[in-house]
């Protein structure tokens, strides 16, 4: 078995949410509607599905609902989340779980939707943004929520998001060359990574599991670069970043969990399975985010694991041991 751990879908219900309640959408977040046909067309999204076997899908709700606020933003997530588990209701053999959508409007009305969709509706974990308004992930508000994803024992995944008007220069107004997704969205998973780890959320949630898209960001590749600057900052320049933690933070990093979400790469893949360990990677393609509708980031990504030079127990743990145990999954 296959599971896919971090893919995306828009519902009818919801795809008419968001049209009628006119969503400021960026062009880019737009043009998935037309650019991406299995987002929403279910019959398309089996027929690419049908091409591996036992390969399931963990459902979450694409980028737009990102963009809502208030009142629109609770209506969509409750929108959102009755219709992922009406999906996996529906269709038991194609989708394992969904991951629910949160209206992160006051922390009061996000518990109450996060207690919703775990005991109602049976979704096994949630989605939050690295960053949100320019809210950093360590924010005070956010605490209740890891305190009760902890006391439900279900992850958190985490999914960046910044668009074409984030500059990569300051006398400019746009990213160029899709810079902004390319790069600076695993950057802004680092960011959120970092933060998590120096404000002292993972010292004091140590049992919490956040899941990171796109397998670790930067992290894997810069971890001695990471552990030298530690070390140079706290020792020669006498800055205190480590106060309040019990490890090095290097240690606090390897605690996240990590999608395999890097449209193939067998040598990125080791270097992630080198820093973070197989019990610590999920198999997880983005679909259909890519070139080919889907198609090509599911066959890169298998083959990939498949080359990977680790046990085969390891391989089965990546492929569905490890989102079998973390989504807490009765099949």
């Amino acid at each position: 078995m296959k599971i896919d751990i971090f893919c995306h879908i828009i519902a009818p219900a919801f795809a008419e949410a968001v049209e009628r309640l006119n969503l400021p959408l960026p062009a880019e977040v737009k043009n998935y509607r037309t650019q991406s046909p299995p987002l929403y067309d279910l019959e398309q999204r089996f027929r690419i599905m049908d091409k591996y076997d036992d390969y399931m899908q963990v459902l979450t709700v694409a980028t737009f609902h990102n963009f809502a606020r208030g009142d629109k933003a609770v209506e969509l997530a409750k929108i959102a989340n009755d219709e992922l588990a009406e999906l996996v209701s529906k269709y038991p053999d194609r989708f394992a779980t969904g991951i629910a959508n949160l209206p992160m409007t006051d922390i009061e009305t996000t518990l109450l939707e996060v207690d919703r969709a775990v005991n109602d509706l049976k979704l096994r974990g949630v989605e939050i943004w690295a960053l949100r308004d320019g809210t950093p992930i360590d924010s005070p508000e956010f605490m209740p929520l890891y305190e009760k994803m902890c006391q439900y024992n279900l992850p958190i995944l985490i999914h960046p998001f910044r668009g074409v008007t984030a500059a990569d220069y300051s006398c400019e107004k746009e990213s160029k060359y899709r810079i902004y997704s390319t790069f600076g969205w695993p950057y802004d998973t680092t960011v959120a990574m970092t933060r998590l780890v120096f404000s002292q959320v993972l010292e004091k949630f140590p049992n919490i599991k956040f899941i990171t898209h796109h397998c670790g960001a930067m992290v894997p590749f810069f971890a001695t670069r990471i552990i030298s600057h530690c070390d140079f900052n706290e020792m020669r320049r006498g800055e205190k970043h480590h106060v309040g933690l019990t490890k090095h933070p290097i240690e606090y990093y390897r605690m996240f969990y990590n999608d395999t979400a890097l449209s193939g790469g067998t040598s990125a893949l080791m270097c992630a399975y080198d820093f973070f360990g197989a019990d610590r990677l999920l198999f997880g393609t983005d679909m259909p985010m890519d070139s080919l509708l889907g198609i090509s980031d599911i066959s890169s990504t298998i083959q990939a694991i498949e080359q990977m030079d680790i046990p085969d127990s390891d391989k089965q743990k990546i492929f569905e041991g490890n989102a079998r145990k973390l989504l807490r999954l009765p099949i």
